[in-house]
């Protein structure tokens, strides 16, 4: 029996991969162990680890290492705390392989320790881009640290084989976030609303808004011009999920609770848990925001969205979304047409460019596979022929 590590550090992270996780799981040839870190242990964050928990998955080891602060040297901190815990924890568990996902600077000191114990990596949601993060670094970063690639679309695989990775390693199996939301068993209305304690019978849009970690200092004044673009429209609620632990995420949740105190209309939640926010999602009129999930699974449920700004510049778009500026009356304009009626037929009939059957299935089947390559650790750098 083999042995998968898989670590995982927030919130997105983990509703995206708990269908992996869960497959692996009953996989009886799989001894899955999974790490929970980062802010799925912080009060702060909501302490996501709940949500594990709730979901039956057996938790392997739980490790402690964020550092609170939203400043660089609290992120350093954690990535150096996420380092030495690790690494420790793989000497004890010695994994056949170590799984992740995504593009957050936890992953950094994740496959640092891989790296140096010889432990190969199976990285899934590879080869995209987002200009406007440091994420973006640190997923080609983790590129090329990894050995077996999972990317969301075909565009994404061309990319990490560009980056010089073996065409034999990247295998294009489609979203997992999106298979989640075909396969969801998604809450009622009345059920949203009972586990919510709002109201949810008069339109309402979800809104999500991280720091654009690309232009430092910029979030105070980035969420005021969002505060006060929605302060003009009134015809809807806004009910919002607290922004990442990334610099200057403090800085616009800190600003948004005291927003929100005087507003009937708006609603501030640390975090809402995967079913939960999803469906949430579902009975939205949009979403609002820089968050990926205004990208990649929006779109499954046919409903507008509005990104702000340019954290995600460079992500392969559905037809359903609008880009607009970090700027008052753009966002007012791109509101109002987002729930114009013209558009939501666009919304509701658009093709989501990350959709794919039995996503997590076909990367366990896959990993399964090539576990056991005596020389999966062995990289060769692949040469796109010259035209």
């Amino acid at each position: 029996m083999k042995r998968v590590c898989v670590v995982t550090a927030t919130r997105a992270e983990y509703g995206a991969m708990k269908r992996v996780i869960k497959t692996l799981h009953d996989d009886k040839d799989i001894d899955l162990c999974l790490l929970v870190t980062g802010t799925h242990l912080s009060e702060k964050y909501g302490y996501t680890v709940k949500e594990i928990i709730e979901d039956g998955i057996p938790i392997c080891k739980k490790l402690t290492v964020l550092d609170e602060r939203n400043d660089e040297q609290g992120i350093i901190r954690t990535i150096s705390n996420t380092l030495l815990t690790v690494s420790a924890a793989f000497q004890e568990l010695k994994p056949d392989i170590v799984v992740i996902c995504g593009d957050r600077y936890e992953l950094l000191p994740i496959c640092n320790a891989s790296l140096i114990y010889g432990i190969p990596v199976a990285h899934i949601s590879g080869g995209e881009v987002t200009e406007g993060a440091i994420d973006d670094m640190v997923r080609h970063s983790v590129t090329k640290m990894s050995h077996i690639h999972f990317p969301a679309c075909e565009e994404y695989r061309q990319r990490i084989i560009q980056m010089g990775e073996q065409p034999d390693r990247v295998f294009n199996y489609g979203d997992i976030g999106v298979e989640n939301i075909r396969k969801m068993n998604f809450l009622k209305l009345d059920e949203l609303e009972n586990e919510l304690q709002i109201p949810l019978h008069m339109p309402y849009a979800c809104v999500t808004f991280h720091p654009v970690t690309m232009e430092k200092g910029t979030a105070l004044a980035q969420i005021k011009e969002i505060t006060k673009a929605l302060s003009r429209l009134n015809d809807m609620q806004y009910i919002f999920t607290k922004s990442n632990s990334d610099v200057e995420g403090k800085v616009i949740n800190d600003y948004l609770e005291k927003w929100v105190l005087n507003r009937d209309n708006c609603y501030l939640f640390s975090s809402l848990g995967a079913r939960r926010y999803l469906s949430l999602i579902k009975y939205s009129e949009m979403i609002i925001g820089n968050s990926s999930s205004g990208i990649i699974e929006a779109p499954c449920f046919g409903i507008p969205t509005v990104n702000i700004g340019i954290r995600q510049k460079g992500r392969i778009r559905a037809d359903s979304v609008i880009d607009c500026d970090v700027n008052e009356s753009c966002i007012v304009n791109a509101i109002k047409k987002a729930g114009s009626e013209q558009f939501k037929k666009i919304a509701k009939y658009t093709r989501n460019p990350y959709e794919f059957a039995n996503t997590s299935r076909m990367i366990v089947d896959k990993i399964k596979q090539l576990i056991n390559d005596k020389n999966l650790l062995k990289k060769h750098f692949h040469n796109i022929a010259k035209e």
